[in-house]
């Protein structure tokens, strides 16, 4: 990489971060990704910064209730006023008419490229706009609608307030795209049409698109947007231009962009198809995500693994600390001895987290005796009933198996962290194309854990079969989700139980082969810095930015 395209200033948005479980601004995988991001920028020197909100209540806590059924709730996290330094600077953004003010915090603590949060938790504003940065996804879509306002519109207006010098807006999701309605007001205030505006802010913006799944795609009503100021000086129909009717946030993000790119091979395939009838559209590559390794593997695994050591009394050290913080916080005793499942991501009905107990007839006798153990987490949308059904199913499945399943309520980073270094094996079962990245596999390879995993994701591209972990599903993909469900369990039940059960029990030398080669595969391959690299060279070049082939 030439010094030059090193030496590009990005600002990142992102509505969340995750950098720390003590700093809950985070909701799951788009925040966590953000988080290795700008940890990622910094240990390897690269010039980005990072914009978000100071969520004050953060995204739900969401504990197993009395009847079986997660409940949120939303406590106040005042302490991220003591771990962010207020840089004495605030800007202000129009919302329904009325200027809310925004303070601008730093954030640079957890050894990450400096991160700015904006707070609209300010004496001067009513009580409404004091909460617009309170809860994490919360509320419906005029509160939403705000939330992005000050993202977008607020995060340019900081950056001129703190006189940031940038070349390069990365728009982390849709929910940035916003921040684009305000370059282009800067540009027309100089002299510029609304059309030579656009070319040059397409210049200057890249956008990543995250999950294939439509009601991952925020769309708002135009009459909504210009009623809470979203239009920002536009038209409708430069607005339409934009996002269409109704205004999608992914779409505006694509047309608003030079570059955009999905979050592993597959999924730049699947984002590709997704949104080919989207006219004047950037074109879409793939850049795989990564994982922070100093964040997400255990050194003690990658010191065994360099000095050749012994990976598996080390990995059993790992998961007796695991089986230990399991027992404190729910009292079941696991068996270190005993095969241990992982399966820890955000509950939404298309990752199938209750897939394995589709034949309890076939599989009980496995929970029952302990050959088979797993250990669940994940939490569902504070909105989304089906969601959290799916959790109550998980939850009922460790009363029926209360020595083998355990379900971890409030799934945070500590947990995941915990889970992705101590299981021994990680699975992964979406309906295929569905998964977007599911970094989560990246981070228990690279700590010695197998993955038995669909074709989905990244793991197509570091799959090696019955070598560095599993796939089963063949990569069969189906309209009828019944016959897709029905296929994928099939082969679910045949690769655990006729070759990752005999292997682990009866072929010890194999599994620890496959653990190094899990960690061979995978440890420089997926990290961080290789995502970073790869941002800048195919989507911050200035040449690539200018040249790019938009897709009419």
């Amino acid at each position: 990489m030439s010094k030059k395209i090193k030496e590009t200033k990005v600002a990142y948005f992102c509505m969340e971060y995750g950098l720390d479980e003590n700093l809950p601004i985070y909701a799951g995988g788009l925040g966590i990704l953000a988080g290795d991001v700008l940890k990622a920028a910094k240990e390897n020197e690269y010039p980005l910064i990072g914009i978000g909100l100071l969520w004050r209540q953060g995204y739900t806590n969401q504990i197993i209730g009395d009847d079986d059924r997660p409940v949120d709730t939303y406590p106040r996290n005042d302490h991220i006023y003591d771990l962010a330094e207020d840089t004495g600077k605030e800007i202000t953004v129009s919302i329904k008419n009325k200027e809310v003010i925004c303070k601008i915090y730093k954030l640079d603590c957890y050894d990450n490229s400096e991160l700015y949060l904006l707070d609209t938790n300010h004496p001067d504003n009513d009580g409404e706009a004091k909460w617009i940065t309170g809860q994490l996804y919360g509320w419906f879509s005029e509160e939403r609608i705000a939330q992005e306002i000050v993202l977008g519109i607020g995060g340019i207006k900081a950056m001129r307030e703190l006189d940031l010098d940038i070349d390069v807006y990365h728009f982390n999701e849709g929910h940035a795209a916003l921040a684009a309605t305000e370059l282009i007001k800067e540009k027309r205030a100089k002299g510029a049409t609304f059309e030579e505006a656009l070319e040059d802010v397409r210049e200057e913006v890249v956008f990543t698109t995250h999950t294939p799944v439509p009601q991952g795609n925020e769309e708002h009503s135009l009459k909504t947007l210009e009623y809470m100021g979203a239009f920002n000086g536009l038209t409708i129909d430069q607005m339409v231009r934009i996002g269409g009717a109704p205004f999608n946030m992914t779409v505006a993000g694509l047309r608003l962009s030079s570059v955009a790119n999905g979050v592993a091979q597959l999924h730049g395939e699947t984002a590709n198809k997704m949104w080919e009838d989207v006219d004047d559209r950037a074109p879409i590559k793939a850049i795989t995500n990564g994982v922070h390794l100093n964040t997400w593997v255990d050194q003690r695994m990658i010191d065994a693994y360099k000095d050749k050591g012994d990976l598996w009394s080390t990995h059993q050290e790992i998961k007796s600390e695991l089986i230990d913080f399991v027992a404190d916080k729910t009292g079941t005793e696991l068996d270190e001895d005993k095969l241990l499942i992982g399966f820890a991501r955000r509950a939404a009905p298309y990752k199938r987290a209750d897939l394995i107990f589709s034949d309890l007839e076939k599989i009980r006798p496995y929970f029952e005796k302990g050959e088979i153990q797993i250990i669940f987490s994940g939490k569902a949308h504070p909105l989304d009933d089906t969601g959290k059904e799916l959790v109550e199913i998980l939850v009922e499945m460790t009363k029926e198996f209360p020595d083998s399943v355990v379900f971890l309520e409030d799934y945070d980073m500590e947990i995941g962290r915990m889970l992705t270094r101590g299981v021994d094996v990680w699975l992964n079962n979406p309906r295929r194309p569905k998964e977007a990245s599911g970094t989560s596999g990246m981070k228990a390879a690279m700590n010695g854990i197998l993955n038995v995993s669909i074709l989905d994701g990244w793991w197509p591209e570091a799959c090696e079969h019955g070598v560095n972990g599993w796939q089963f599903g063949d990569a069969f993909e189906s309209e009828d989700v019944e016959e897709q469900d029905k296929h994928d369990l099939e082969a679910l039940y045949e690769v655990l139980l006729e070759e990752v059960l005999p292997t682990y029990y009866d072929k010890k030398d194999k599994w620890k082969k496959m653990m190094r080669e899990s960690i061979a595969s995978t440890l420089e391959r997926f990290n961080a810095k290789v995502m970073i690299e790869n941002y800048y060279q195919m989507m911050y070049s200035k040449k690539v930015r200018k040249n790019a082939d938009r897709k009419y």
